[in-house]
This record gives structure tokens, C-alpha cells and sequence, in this order.
């Protein structure tokens, strides 16, 4: 079942087949921890351009959410940043006026 998609010997031959398994786990288990990175970095991104059209960057932001006490994750301000600009824009003066 782990090497039903392979091709050739990487999924006839018994030792070809679990060397791909295993290879196929590793790279899986790795790239569970690099998804995180890569959405994470991500999520960075967005609340930074929806910041920067509010006329504050990054780090100002997040620290003014700090200051306000504001406890919205990276995953959702990212989300508002892309969905509801009006919303981030609210967001985003509160943590300007903390």
C-alpha cells in the first residue's frame, strides 16, 4: 500500500519497494515539520503587506498588539489581512493606539 504509486522495481521488487517506504516516511515525517515553517513564513508575509498598506510594518504591529493585549494568532491576522482588509484595518489602528 506505502508504494502503490511508485514505478517499476520501486514497487514489484520486495527490497526495492521497502527502501522506497522508507525513504517515502522519512521524507514525510520532514515535511510535516517544514509545512509548518513554510506556513508560518506565509502567514508572515500577508500580515506584513496588509500592515504596510495600514502605514505600519511588521514588527510595529505585532508589537502594538502585544501592548493592546490583542491575542489574534499569525493564522488568523494573516486571514484577515486577505479577506477582510476593513477588519485588519481595524485591528491594525488599535495596535496603533496602544
Amino acid at each position: 500500500a506505502y508504494t502503490k504509486g511508485q514505478f517499476g522495481s520501486r514497487h514489484r521488487l520486495i527490497k526495492r519497494a521497502n527502501e522506497a517506504r522508507l525513504k517515502s516516511m522519512w521524507y514525510a515525517t520532514r515535511d510535516r515539520r517544514v509545512r509548518k515553517r513554510d506556513l508560518r513564513r506565509l502567514w508572515i508575509t500577508r500580515i506584513n503587506a496588509g500592515a504596510r498598506i495600514n502605514g505600519v510594518s511588521y514588527s510595529q504591529l505585532i508589537f502594538g498588539l502585544r501592548k493592546a493585549n490583542i491575542l489574534l494568532n499569525r493564522k488568523m491576522l494573516a486571514d484577515l489581512a486577505a479577506r477582510d482588509p476593513q477588519a485588519f484595518a481595524a485591528v491594525v489602528s488599535k495596535a496603533k493606539s496602544a
